[in-house]
């Protein structure tokens, strides 16, 4: 621990590293929950952003065509990368319908791991479509890899004597994720072969925010003018992800309140529907079916997907979905009732689920809409919330964008609910992230400024000052009255940062190594880093000179916050020695 003997703050600019700012190219990846995809374009005509069009689905009467595909991983019996995305699924599936899949394993929707998840290291595990536990860590370097090669392979047929060190890559994450998450998705990059100087984070809502702006009048009109205000809700697979921004002068973003959010995305939806099915065709039906006849089971939620999609109140009273015949033969092998007989038991409104033969059900939209109840309340209310806040209360602009936030039902529910508030579902409503995270890239300075969601410091001894602090907190050292586990503030909660700027202070070592803990909360006057609340992030080692006077060498510990991850950095000004915080969750 350093001795701080100077607590005010310095401003510093901060330039963007000359890997980046000479990238050809920029490459966006987007890694969802439910699905996954990539976007680029060359430096020479920015706006002029491909995505990739042949991910598909093997086909059939569910086939799904998408400009996504399922963040779904397959890995061989050796515990190797196999296929990715609809090719991993149809992969398993093929296999499973030869009985020939054993060892082989499938992980799909593993990205929730990272949400929220406050002991969060690179041994957190995830579950494979069977229930067996696997390391998390190398699914996501396999995923990025994957992606990576494939946008390669994209790239390299257009231009001749393209080089892959021409490129800037993007990789998106929610706003509301914790710095430890940022963290995870940076080193899993990393490791999948990105060189880490042309890499960047992007904050999803935020590159919505960016993409809105070269859309159609009634978009662009909303949100491009001087003083424009909005609200972006990124509504995924997983998350609900909120930020709220203000249109600058000079064409930049600034964050007017704090990411926020939570899990109220499709995937709930999806696991609603499998509810019903359970109930309606037994749990070991269903089992059965996922083991037995996969492809069948794949079918079905591939078209549960698209139902969800288009499911919209004014245009239909019922839906249809298929469910195979399959999963009715082996319901009537485990169940003496019939299909009627247990549509009966669930209690819904005579008629609201009937059958269509021996391999469709007709459901009500009563029914439907019951599936979205939980997280579409959950989310407007948060909204309701926001809106209400003294700080925002001019917002009177909501642009809805993810491949949930493209669901007709879902913006009725938020426009019936939001009075006042007008709302916007650009087209193409889940590529948004993406190309905006690609024009992002190009020009990483379009977003000004971040408000900050916790207070960040530095673990340090105080001398002692009567005025400010009590007796029993001194102790002394080498003859000197100090107060040690004081909270040195960088930056409090709520506060407004420019991307531009990092905050320093100084102190002098009080031994060969300098071991200085790096704390946040969402206290904004914390005191000590034993406050309730407060929680280490890391700490950063630097070595010291033992040839010169400890008091007469200055270390400047540097915070940077502005932009879309925490760095810290400790320099020792009089040998010039440099060290970086490593974080605590990935030691």
């Amino acid at each position: 621990m350093s001795v701080l003997f100077s607590s005010s703050v310095l401003f510093l600019p901060t330039m963007a590293s000359n890997d980046q700012s000479k990238a050809l190219l920029v490459a966006a990846f987007d890694f969802g929950t439910t699905y996954s995809g990539y976007a680029f374009s060359f430096r020479d005509d920015p706006n002029k952003i491909q995505t990739n069009q042949t991910w598909f689905a093997g086909g059939g009467a569910a086939m799904l065509v998408s400009l996504k595909t399922p963040t779904s991983v397959l890995l061989n019996p050796k515990g190797e990368f196999d296929k990715f995305g609809f090719e991993a699924e149809d992969k398993y599936a093929t296999l499973a319908e030869d009985d020939e899949h054993h060892g082989w394993r499938l992980f799909r929707r593993f990205k929730m791991v990272l949400h929220n998840n406050e002991h969060l290291t690179k041994d957190v595990t995830v579950e494979d479509f069977s229930g067996k536990q696997m390391t998390a860590f190398p699914l996501f370097v396999m995923s990025i890899k994957y992606l990576r090669e494939h946008l390669l392979k994209a790239v390299t047929t257009q231009k001749i004597g393209f080089e892959e060190t021409d490129i800037l890559y993007v990789l998106t994450v929610p706003a509301i994720w914790d710095d430890n998450a940022k963290r995870f998705m940076r080193d899993a990059a990393i490791e999948a072969g990105v060189d880490p100087n042309r890499l960047k984070l992007a904050l999803e809502p935020e590159c919505a925010s960016i993409w809105c702006e070269t859309l159609g009048t009634d978009v662009k009109g909303a949100v491009a003018f001087q003083g424009s205000q909005f609200m972006l809700v990124d509504l995924g697979g997983g998350t609900a992800d909120i930020s709220v921004h203000e249109r600058k002068l000079d064409g930049t973003l600034r964050e007017i309140h704090k990411a926020s959010g939570g899990p109220w995305g499709g995937i709930y939806v999806d696991e609603n529907y499998m509810k019903m099915l359970n109930k309606l065709f037994g749990e070991k039906a269903l089992t059965d079916l996922r083991e037995t006849e996969m492809n069948d089971y794949f079918d079905v939620t591939r078209e549960f997907e698209h139902k969800k999609r288009s499911f919209d109140t004014d245009k239909t009273k019922q839906i249809i979905v298929r469910v195979s015949a399959s999963l009715r033969d082996l319901a009537e092998k485990y169940s003496s009732k019939s299909l009627e007989e247990q549509i009966a038991s669930l209690k819904v409104r005579e008629n609201a689920i009937t059958t269509r033969g021996k391999d469709k059900l007709k459901i009500g939209t009563a029914v439907v809409q019951s599936w979205f109840k939980r997280p579409i309340d959950l989310l407007i209310q948060h909204l309701k919330s926001l809106l209400a806040e003294p700080k925002i209360t001019s917002v009177r602009t909501v642009i809805l964008v993810g491949g949930f936030g493209e669901s007709p039902y879902v913006q009725e529910r938020i426009r019936n609910k939001l009075a006042g508030v007008r709302l916007i579902v650009p087209s193409d409503a889940g590529l948004v992230v993406l190309k905006g995270a690609v024009r992002f890239g190009h020009n990483p300075s379009i977003v000004s400024s971040r408000i900050m969601k916790y207070t960040y410091g530095t673990e340090v001894c105080e001398h002692f000052d009567g005025k400010k602090h009590q007796d029993g907190e001194k102790v002394c050292v080498d003859g000197k009255w100090l107060v040690p586990k004081c909270f040195n503030v960088f930056v409090r909660v709520n506060e407004e940062v420019r991307v531009d700027q990092q905050v320093s202070c100084e102190s002098y070592p009080n031994g060969e190594i300098s071991d200085t803990p790096v704390y946040r909360t969402t206290q904004k006057n914390p005191e000590f880093t034993t406050d309730p609340g407060c929680e280490l992030l890391g700490d950063v080692e630097l070595e010291n000179s033992t040839d010169i006077p400890f008091e007469q060498q200055t270390i400047k510990t540097t915070l940077m916050f502005g932009d879309t991850e925490l760095l810290v950095k400790q320099k020792n000004t009089t040998t010039g020695k440099e060290a970086y915080m490593t974080f605590e969750c990935f030691k």
